[in-house]
Order: structure tokens, then C-alpha cells, then sequence
């Protein structure tokens, strides 16, 4: 019998069952039929009948079948985005409907850059369990966060570390690179323009020593006291700046080894907690940054 192909205009939609695109997620993830049945507490042969199931539905194959596992086709990809925020949204709802609601102040402090891509993510999460809490961000280089954190200003803080770690959670290696706009070119300048943060510590000891240990000619084009002013800097074309990997603009490129460049720093962004600060509420806040951090 031929597959049956649904389409989204006025035909018959395939009703889409989510325990099917939680196994569709798990063979996505782990490109195994073995490891996702596994995931799930199910056998392969269960897990293979799901998804020749879910291929009725949609009237498509959604794996390519190879040597070492399995592979999503052009319609798998299309599905897979959609799959995983539904079962994230089912998980999220199912965790809300279980977890008792949580009050209190809970005092973060984070790099901006992660501001946007990361806690905005954890804050989402949170909030929809948790509307009680009182949640305070603070943005601000690493020195002060950790100086923050000692003084007990803050419950939370996510740092850059770029040489001794301290001894908190390491969430992800961000090393600091040049950055340069695709479009003004401006690392083939020389002297070439630089942008900096107006702290003489950090820039010292890593930015302007990269460039000299590789006997680059440089000015001080521009400073600033936030990373959003040295990406203004490199998409205006008034410099090239560190920013960190994750963190490039758009139209924006790193500065690599072939350009005669090359990494400023090592950093990891590492998750420090206040030992005095205690509660449900911060528990369930470092786990939100947590996984946002992983989920990234």
C-alpha cells in the first residue's frame, strides 16, 4: 500500500501522537536506534515500530539508515525543530504542574552577553514555575561579580575565569578572540584600530599582549565598559575587539592564526554560588542557568 502523504492546506493533518516525537527526538539525539531505546526504557524493536509508524503518518521516511547509525533526511530536519519544543514544552508543563511554587529573592549576576541567549531562557523557565520568586540580574565584568558575591550582595554569579579555576561549575569554554566586521575590514589596517574595555587589568594582560607577543602595530580606537559597546565598535567599523566566540555579531567574523591573529584568552564561564546563600528558590534558579547553559 503507498504511503499516504499529508499536506497542510485544506487536506486531513496527521495527528501527531508526543510520545512518537519523544522517540523521534531521542533517535535524532544519539543518531542510534539502540541508545534511544535505551533513553526511553523501550526495546529497538519498539522503538523502530514507533517511528515506521510516525513515517505513515507524515508520509515520509525521516532517517537515512548507514553504517554507524542513523541519519535525519530533509524531512526530519524540518520536523525536528518543532518536535523538540513540544516535548520541551511538555516537560516543562508536566514539571510545573508537579514542583510546589517557590518565594523568595534570588540575586544573579551574569556577563552581558549571556543576557539574552542564556538567561533569558533560564528566566523563561523559571518564572512559568515559579512566579513568586523576586529575581534581581545584575550585569557587570567578572571582578565585580565576584567581589559582589564575596561581599554577599549576590546568591548567584556567572564568571569568566581565564587561568585559575576556582572551584565552581565550569558551564562552558568561551575563549576570548578578535573580532573583526566582514564588511570593513578593519584588522588589515596598521597600526590597526582596537577597541577595548575602559579596565586596564584584563585588557593588559590578555588583549594588548596578544597582539604584541605577535608584533602587531595597534592604536586604542574606542573603549567602553560594556561588551555591547565593542560589538557596536566591530559592526561600525571603528575597530576590531575581543569578544568571545559564542558571542559574534552578525556579519562579524574571528580573527584567526591565517589572519595573524589568534585566541586572547582560555576562558570558561563557570557557575559560583554564595556559600551562605541557601533556599529552594536559588536551587532552583543555578539549575535553570544550568541547563540553559547546556541546552545553548
Amino acid at each position: 500500500m503507498p504511503a499516504i502523504r499529508f499536506s497542510y492546506g485544506g487536506h486531513k493533518r496527521p495527528n501527531l501522537d508526543s510520545d512518537l516525537l519523544r522517540t523521534f527526538v531521542a533517535v535524532a539525539d544519539t543518531g542510534n536506534f539502540t541508545k534511544a531505546a535505551e533513553r526511553a526504557g523501550r526495546t529497538q524493536s519498539a522503538v523502530s515500530m514507533q517511528m515506521k509508524r510516525l513515517e505513515g503518518m507524515i508520509g515520509d521516511s525521516l532517517f537515512e539508515r548507514g553504517s554507524r547509525g542513523v541519519a535525519l533526511t530533509q524531512r526530519g530536519g524540518e520536523l525536528i525543530a518543532n518536535a523538540r519544543r513540544i516535548v520541551s514544552l511538555l516537560d516543562e508543563t508536566a514539571a510545573s504542574m508537579v514542583a510546589a511554587p517557590l518565594g523568595g529573592p534570588v540575586r544573579i549576576g551574569i556577563p552581558e552577553e549571556y543576557g539574552h541567549a542564556i538567561l533569558s531562557r533560564a528566566l523563561g523557565a523559571f518564572a512559568k514555575r515559579h512566579p513568586q520568586v523576586d529575581i534581581t540580574v545584575r550585569y557587570a565584568h567578572s571582578g565585580a561579580q565576584i567581589a559582589a558575591l564575596a561581599a554577599g550582595e549576590l546568591d548567584l554569579a556567572v564568571v569568566f575565569e581565564w587561568q585559575d579555576l576556582s572551584g565552581g561549575e565550569v558551564l562552558m569554554h568561551d575563549p576570548t578572540v578578535w573580532v573583526t566586521s566582514e564588511l570593513h575590514h578593519m584588522h588589515e589596517e596598521r597600526p590597526v584600530p582596537i577597541a577595548l574595555y575602559n579596565r586596564a587589568g584584563w585588557c593588559k594582560d590578555f588583549a594588548i599582549k596578544s597582539l604584541e607577543q605577535r608584533g602587531l602595530a595597534y592604536r586604542v580606537a574606542y573603549t567602553s565598559d560594556t561588551n555591547g559597546g565593542l560589538r557596536l565598535a566591530v559592526t561600525s567599523g571603528l575597530a576590531i575587539a575581543p569578544i568571545s566566540r559564542s558571542n559574534i555579531p552578525a556579519g562579524c567574523r574571528e580573527l584567526t592564526a591565517a589572519d595573524g591573529f589568534g585566541d586572547i584568552d582560555s576562558s570558561n564561564v563557570v557557575l559560583r554560588r554564595n556559600p551562605n546563600a541557601s533556599g529552594e528558590a536559588i536551587d532552583g534558579m543555578e539549575e535553570a542557568i544550568r541547563e540553559a547553559f547546556t541546552n545553548r
